[in-house]
């Protein structure tokens, strides 16, 4: 083997460590120690014998197929990656299954089977959406060492070419650069501000930046690619744990697919997706709602988009004309 055959598997394997995390769309969760406003019971979930703490893996088989789709880039590896990623998912869906026969035997809380039983619905549901969206990521050829970092406060969403997410909700901080007379300066996220105004928001700053990037709020199938399915133990202010809204940063442990924090609980997210005539569909949850509803495959959530609300704030997306630097 030369070295320049040697060099190019030694980047491949590279790239294979950091899909099974962002090319899967699984969030990263680095352990923190609960802050002082949450309840003594609020972290319970993290020992509950009802949820699964397991985190996905990439077999060798996994590994193999995208190594050869990225180096062959034709129909039969293509083919060949997407049937493995449907027998990946059928597993998973199998086992959520299990989870819920062995929840209807155990659960001394009717809602645990509930939870579950809404969660294997989904994943039946939408089977063939959640696939498409894992073979984007998977071929996606930003997805490389490094791909979930920031880069001057924004991510790559992977499986959506040319688009970037920023790391945080809006704040306070930066809406007033907006709009002066906004009361409110600090880190918290911007909410009471409807859907039109986040637009105005974002079409200010295509105005503003001399980047060439189009500025807009993400669609609800963007927002998901960005965010990745939500573990069941990751850390993040929902209904019980800070009490109310708190700083952007204040789980910053917590990582989205992407990489962008804050992406569940504290505010929901306005998206530009009609939920139904009049309303917008929004994503991630609040500090005021319970921990399986914010997750990212709930697609039930929509705010009038005339209104503000104190629990709704948004986040940003851009396209790009061409990947930024280190991209």
């Amino acid at each position: 083997m030369n070295a320049k055959t040697k060099r190019k598997n030694g980047a491949v394997k590279l790239i294979l460590a950091g899909a099974c995390m962002a090319g899967l769309g699984y969030a990263a969760y680095a352990g923190r120690t609960p802050h002082a406003r949450g309840t003594e019971g609020a972290k319970l979930h993290k020992y509950s014998t009802t949820i699964e703490k397991e985190r996905p893996k990439l077999d060798d088989e996994t590994k193999a197929l995208i190594s050869a789709c990225r180096q062959n880039p034709c129909e039969a590896t293509r083919a060949a990656l997407e049937k493995k990623v449907r027998a990946n998912y059928e597993k998973i869906v199998a086992r959520k299954k299990a989870k819920l026969e062995e929840l209807k035997r155990t659960a001394k809380d009717a809602s645990k089977v509930e939870e579950m039983r809404k969660i294997v619905t989904e994943m039946e549901k939408d089977r063939e959406r959640r696939v498409a969206q894992t073979l984007r990521r998977f071929t996606d050829l930003r997805l490389k060492p490094g791909s979930r970092a920031a880069v001057d406060g924004w991510h790559a969403v992977l499986g959506v070419p040319r688009l970037e997410i920023a790391h945080t909700e809006v704040t306070n901080a930066e809406y007033a650069k907006f709009k002066p007379s906004w009361p409110l300066r600090d880190n918290l996220p911007v909410v009471n501000v409807g859907y039109k105004d986040a637009v105005a928001y974002c079409d200010w700053l295509s105005k503003t930046n001399a980047d060439g990037a189009t500025y807009r709020l993400p669609t609800e199938e963007e927002w998901e690619m960005a965010a990745g399915h939500m573990p069941k133990d990751a850390d993040f202010n929902s209904k019980g744990e800070d009490g109310r809204l708190s700083p952007v940063d204040a789980h910053k442990e917590t990582l989205s697919s992407c990489g962008a924090i804050d992406m569940w609980g504290n505010c929901w997210e306005w998206t530009s997706t009609v939920r139904t005539p009049g309303t917008r569909a929004v994503k991630g949850g609040s500090w005021r709602t319970a921990r399986t509803d914010c997750r990212t495959e709930c697609r039930d959530t929509g705010r009038a988009e005339d209104s503000g609300y104190g629990n709704v704030g948004f986040r940003v997306v851009r396209e790009v004309k061409s990947p930024v630097s280190g991209r």
